[in-house]
């Protein structure tokens, strides 16, 4: 089969994550090719985007939290998509494609696969919802929105997706949750909707030895008996990360727990300012894109935590596991998918940061060997998200659409 992936940027989650799907259908013999907007004549339908929606947005806060698709480029004459047998849809936002666009792509009779990486498609404009249950109806009074009402931006782009849609996709989501709420969106109701996860090549992410655990320990000046956490944001000030929630936990442990020595990595854009509340040493190693060096922090750290508030199926907590660090988080999306409670890790109730606390104690201190954690997380990723097995998922798929008749 020949398989074209469209994503938007070749990094960020979603990005790293159609990658490492062209990667396993690489490596199981398909031919995949990835088309990003890194490879569009113009940058101007992304400012046209950005633009678009300023005398709309809420404040500053949310300009990115929100997305129209109105501009975007025709790709469906490109040679790739016209030698393609399947149109593989990733994160398509910011410019890359419009939902003109997509209709375009659909037009060409091939069969296509929408995965979807957050929300957007079944909302009117939002990439997470929160609260807001608007999605199940018909959008509208949005809380992004400067001037919320029935009939707001929202809505109308509610009533846009509604009518442009194309028929002949096939909708996939990272995670069991995602599926469950795209179901029951108005838009993607009568959709075929599948759950399959990211993929990773466990070959590369993998555990560390204890002395090269003991080696980045001592290259970062860490203490050599402290309990290493480490906390993962793109950007650390983005609210749904749940940073505030994070310095109640780590003040809570520091109560519960005064002669614990803890110290702190962060990974991700951050302000000085941000990282001074803290309780407890840090050490800032702003963002790192180079696998090695990601294998080695995942790696030497004792605990993963992700105190998210809204999230999917997060690479972070993937490459963790695959590295055998135990993950505490909150029951937030896909999240509780990936780390059973008490077997890779522990899940607190949302938002709960005393009870967050207290399961990055148990995972690091308790009765349970934190080897027992490791080892469990590790085998999981072997087993359900290692290359392999997501891309024989997605391969089953492909076929399945090419060998069914398409309605006339």
């Amino acid at each position: 089969m020949n398989v074209l992936l469209f994503t938007t940027y070749k990094h960020g989650g979603a990005g790293t994550a159609c990658r490492r799907l062209q990667e396993a259908l690489t490596a199981s013999g398909e031919t995949a090719n990835l088309l990003t907007a890194g490879e569009t004549p113009s940058k101007w339908p992304f400012y046209a985007e950005r633009l678009s929606f300023l005398p709309f947005e809420r404040d500053k806060t949310v300009r990115f939290a929100f997305s129209l698709a109105n501009f975007g480029h025709d790709l469906s004459r490109h040679r790739l998509a016209r030698e393609a047998d399947i149109l593989h849809l990733h994160w398509i936002n910011q410019g890359f494609l419009s939902l003109k666009n997509i209709r375009q792509l659909a037009a060409l009779g091939k069969p296509v696969v929408w995965t979807l990486h957050d929300m957007w498609a079944f909302t009117g404009g939002c990439h997470y919802s929160g609260d807001c249950l608007g999605f199940r109806l018909s959008c509208g009074m949005c809380p992004y929105l400067r001037a919320p009402g029935p009939g707001d931006l929202s809505h109308r782009i509610w009533k846009k997706k509604q009518e442009q849609l194309p028929e002949n996709i096939h909708f996939v989501t990272c995670s069991e949750w995602l599926a469950g709420e795209a179901r029951s969106s108005s838009l993607l109701r009568d959709y075929p909707v599948t759950a399959i996860p990211n993929p990773i090549d466990a070959d590369v992410f993998k555990p560390l030895s204890p002395a090269e655990r003991m080696a980045f320990r001592q290259s970062k000046g860490i203490g050599r008996d402290a309990l290493l956490l480490l906390f993962v944001a793109m950007k650390v000030k983005e609210t749904r990360k749940g940073f505030h929630l994070l310095l109640r936990a780590l003040q809570e442990l520091k109560n519960l727990h005064p002669a614990l020595p803890v110290e702190l990595l962060v990974l991700g854009q951050s302000d000085p300012a941000e990282l001074q509340a803290l309780p407890y040493p840090y050490h800032a190693l702003g963002l790192v894109r180079d696998t090695a060096s990601l294998v080695s922090v995942y790696g030497a750290a004792d605990v993963f935590v992700i105190p998210s508030l809204e999230d999917n199926l997060p690479n972070t907590v993937m490459e963790s596991m695959a590295c055998g660090t135990p993950v505490a988080g909150f029951e937030t999306g896909g999240i509780p998918e990936m780390v059973g409670h008490l077997q890779e890790g522990f899940i607190a109730p949302q938002g709960d940061s005393e009870a967050l606390a207290k399961g990055i104690y148990r995972l690091a201190r308790g009765e349970t060997p934190v080897d027992t954690f490791r080892k469990a997380a590790r085998e999981k990723v072997e087993r359900q998200y290692a290359n392999a097995a997501v891309g024989e998922q997605y391969i089953r798929l492909y076929r399945n659409l090419l060998t069914t008749p398409r309605p006339d």
